[in-house]
Formats: C-alpha cells, sequence, structure tokens
C-alpha cells in the first residue's frame, strides 16, 4: 500500500490481460477511484510474474485467457509465491464456464468483462479488504455444490487444462487451432484430447462437442473482438 497526497491508503493494482485495448480501458476504470492505482500492467504469464516481483502490489488484476501459460495456471503460481495476496480473475468466459476452478484455484472473486465497467472498483475493494466478489447467481451455484458434493459432472473431473481444451474442441476448433490458441504443439493437443476421451467415458470428438452443448459449457455467442471485450469508460 501506498499514501495518497491527502494522507489516505493507496492500493496497488497490477492490471494482467493480453490485449492492449482492454488493459487501457481497465487502467481507466480504476484511474477513478481515489484509494487505488495501476503500479503495473503486463500481457502475459510470464510478465504476471516478474511484474508481481518487482512492483508486490496489493491485488491482481487477472485475465484468465492469456496466450501460452493460461491464467489458471499463474494464478497458482501467483498463489505460490504471495498466499495471502487477493486475485481478481476477469474473464470474457461466463461464469459456469470458470469461475469455480478459479475459486477453487485460490482467486478472491470472479467478474465478467462483461459487467467490468459498472462492477471492477466494488469489486476489487471487497478482494482486497479480504472478501470475496461473486455475482449472486455464482453465488447460489457454490451453495447448490456445497449442498450436493457427490452430484458432480464428468467435466470436474479433468484438469484445468483439460477443461480448457474440451471448451474449445466444444467450440468448434481443430486440433490445429486449438494448438495456435492456447501455443502448444499439435501433439500436446491430441495428447490432451485423447485424455479427455478416457476420462468421460466416450470414444469420439463429436460426443464432446455434443456434450458442451448439452452442459452449456459455453457462451450463447462468440467472444467479441478484443476491442469490444471491455465497456471503454467516458471522459470525463
Amino acid at each position: 500500500m501506498d499514501t495518497s497526497q491527502n494522507g489516505g491508503v493507496m492500493f496497488k493494482v497490477l492490471v494482467a490481460d493480453d490485449h492492449p485495448v482492454v488493459r487501457e480501458g481497465l487502467k481507466q476504470i480504476v484511474a477513478r477511484a481515489d484509494d487505488m492505482v495501476v503500479v503495473a500492467e503486463a500481457s502475459d504469464g510470464p510478465e504476471v510474474l516478474q511484474k508481481n516481483r518487482r512492483t508486490h502490489p496489493d491485488v491482481v488484476l487477472l485475465d484468465i485467457s492469456m496466450p501460452g501459460r493460461n491464467g489458471l495456471e499463474v494464478l497458482k503460481q501467483l498463489k505460490a509465491k504471495s498466499p495471502r495476496m487477493p486475485i481478481l480473475v476477469l474473464s470474457q468466459h461466463p461464469e459456469e464456464e470458470y469461475a469455480i476452478r478459479a475459486l477453487r484455484a485460490g482467486a478472491s472473486g470472479y467478474l465478467t468483462k462483461e459487467s467490468a465497467s459498472g462492477e471492477l472498483i466494488t469489486a476489487l475493494r471487497k478482494v482486497v479488504h479480504g472478501g470475496k466478489y461473486v455475482s449472486p447467481s455464482l453465488a447460489e451455484q457454490l451453495a447448490s455444490e456445497v449442498n450436493h458434493p457427490s452430484e458432480k459432472p464428468l467435466h470436474e473431473t479433468l484438469s484445468d487444462r483439460e477443461y480448457e481444451v474440451l471448451c474449445l474442441i466444444g467450440a468448434g476448433k481443430t486440433v490445429s487451432e486449438i494448438a495456435v490458441d492456447l501455443s502448444l504443439s499439435v501433439k500436446t493437443v491430441s495428447t490432451y484430447r485423447t485424455r479427455i476421451l478416457e476420462k468421460m467415458n466416450m470414444a469420439k470428438t463429436v460426443e464432446l462437442v455434443r456434450y458442451v452443448i448439452q452442459h452449456q459449457l459455453l457462451s450463447d455467442s462468440e467472444p467479441p473482438a478484443p476491442a469490444r471485450r471491455l465497456k471503454m469508460p467516458k471522459p470525463t
């Protein structure tokens, strides 16, 4: 924490997102608050870890979908280095896809980019003061999981990376396209697909696609272009 010119506490924020336009929008939103300041920004996993070591932020705003090492992997590494540091996960994906996994991995909250413009400051303040930030619908989902722990769907048996590949398969991506998206080799993605089929007791990729659709693991529409993923604040 730093101290502002007025003597108040300033919380240091590290913003991590692979799209410059989104990072700029997030920084503008944070700039509205008089009790926090962006001290660093990062565009991929290794840079997040490096900037965290260098700037010692009070809270990290972490995009879950970044090239190479995905956000969940980075989240786990951040928590291993700084167990008490709050991390607010920001994602273009709907809550049902990644929120529970992010919270299990140590996130203090989960916010969709669609709602970031109106909720980001509130969410950051809550997690930096030791609270958890989730939407009412996600809180309901978590409560249901606690009450019915044995009723886990098949995709809950997958690792975070396997789940990511499953969702991309469900979105109609080919193995080659997934390899490019995740910065992996085609052979590695094929291995993931094989493991997923085995864990879910399925024989064909089309069964995976059908499963993803039936369980509504994808949003209703294609993800918007990077520049439209976050509503930019109006100039003051």
